[in-house]
């Protein structure tokens, strides 16, 4: 594989891989689950806010409720002492009071109720999230599995684009290797028949056989020789055998006289 095709086998997967991030479904859920979950969040953001608003005007509705008290127990006291202007007054800050108080409870009944709808929508949401998270978490095991599957499968029957590119890799491996073994057997055979040799050396095919022949006449000339020398070494050596054959048979015969003295 040379430099180019490997750089654009390289870009290529780097594309499919993100091609296939792009359009994992998986992500997609997980990301429609963290919206889900953001929308839950700022419903409860909403109902805190809610709440402590109503708890705002809960207090303002106490203290207008103790001015009232206030303001009965001054209109009492100004009676008890003649005092009917102080009364009067007494008791108009009282009914004032009173309408303020009527008023935020409208308020309060109306943040109460916007509050317990909320509490509902916000109770209800987060059963849709509960159920879209195991549906979420069982299509991303679905996927998973099925995703497995096909790239086991692609692997086995080769269909794959990086299993396509690797099979090309391991044709062309074993073209190359059966070129390189081709290559070293046929340099063996040039070895072995001394071409190599001959492209060394100045001598033609005529000068190589004659120089052969030269060869094999001095080895057979050397052995003739050889064997010459060899057949007179034994002629020379007949006569001292026969001369120690000899003296072995008169010692064997005159053992022979004396064992017969004995037993005489």
């Amino acid at each position: 594989m040379g430099i180019l095709s490997r750089a654009s086998y390289v870009v290529r997967s780097k594309l499919n891989a993100l091609l296939n991030r792009a359009e994992d479904p998986t992500e997609t859920l997980d990301y429609s689950y963290e919206r889900m979950r953001d929308e839950l969040q700022e419903v409860k953001q909403g109902i805190a806010d809610l709440t402590t608003q109503k708890k705002r005007l809960e207090i303002q509705k106490r203290r207008l409720e103790e001015n009232v008290d206030k303001h009965n127990e001054q209109a009492r006291e100004a009676v008890r002492q003649d005092r009917d202007d102080l009364a009067r007054r007494a008791l108009e800050k009282k009914k004032e009071k009173m309408n303020q108080i009527e008023e935020l409870e409208g308020q309060i009944a109306d943040l109460q109720s916007t509050q317990d709808g909320l509490v509902e929508k916000k109770n209800e949401l987060q059963r849709r999230i509960e159920e879209f998270r195991t549906k979420k978490e069982t299509m991303k095991a679905r996927y998973e599995a099925a995703e497995a599957s096909t790239r086991v499968s692609e692997a086995m029957s080769g269909v794959g684009d990086e299993m396509g590119d690797v099979g090309r890799a391991l044709e062309r491996a074993e073209e190359r290797t059966d070129e390189m073994e081709a290559r070293a057997e046929a340099m063996d055979e040039l070895q072995e028949s001394g071409a190599f040799e001959d492209a060394l050396s100045d001598q033609d095919e005529i000068d190589r056989q004659l120089e052969t022949g030269r060869t094999n006449s001095e080895v057979d000339a050397e052995l003739e020789t050889l064997k010459t020398e060899m057949g007179e070494g034994d002629a020379d050596t007949q006569p001292a055998n026969d001369d120690i054959e000899a003296e072995l048979d008169e010692l064997r015969e005159s053992e022979t006289d004396e064992e017969d003295e004995e037993s005489v």
